[in-house]
């Protein structure tokens, strides 16, 4: 599931079942043509769109549109995003840490980094199961990995420190 706010107006929620997608429970209903990695276009209730990708982050999620000349600019959240605001948790404005914590309970299913590595904004750290999901916990920043307190099978709670910056 994810939830899709468009020009920090317009709220949608869309997600995928074996029918199809789904926006606020109604299946969408459109016949979609990719004409290149950045444009489509798109027929829906007798209605024709004109899709262009403007701009992408994926690490935060932004994006911006253009359909029929307009442009739109898009957040998402998905099941992760939503679990973390439910708790409390906004990691994506952060960019200046000393150590990394655990969002939430759980157990450790893989470690992607090594005491002395470096990463960008966006790498993997680490994969946490937490409530049957399996959270791939990423970097919010540049950093170099001072020391990796966590190693696959750990058990960890809420708030504690997992990797020293």
């Amino acid at each position: 599931m994810l939830q899709i706010n468009i020009n920090n107006k317009y709220n949608l929620e869309l997600s995928h079942t074996d029918k199809g997608v789904l926006v606020n429970s109604i299946l969408l209903e459109a016949d979609i043509v990719k004409i290149n990695d950045t444009n489509w276009h798109i027929i829906s209730n007798f209605k024709s769109y004109n899709v262009e990708l403007i701009s992408f982050n994926k690490v935060q999620k932004i994006g911006s549109f253009k359909i029929n000349g307009n442009l739109y600019n898009v957040t998402a959240k998905d099941g992760f995003d939503i679990l973390l605001d439910k708790l409390g948790i906004n990691y994506t404005n952060t960019t200046k840490l000393t150590e990394v914590k655990a969002p939430m309970p759980g157990l450790v299913l893989h470690v992607f980094v090594a005491d002395g590595m470096e990463v960008k904004k966006g790498d993997n750290l680490f994969t946490l199961e937490a409530m049957k999901m399996e959270n791939i916990i990423k970097s919010t920043s540049d950093m170099v990995i001072k020391l990796v307190k966590i190693k696959p099978g750990d058990k960890v709670e809420k708030n504690q420190v997992l990797i020293v910056i």
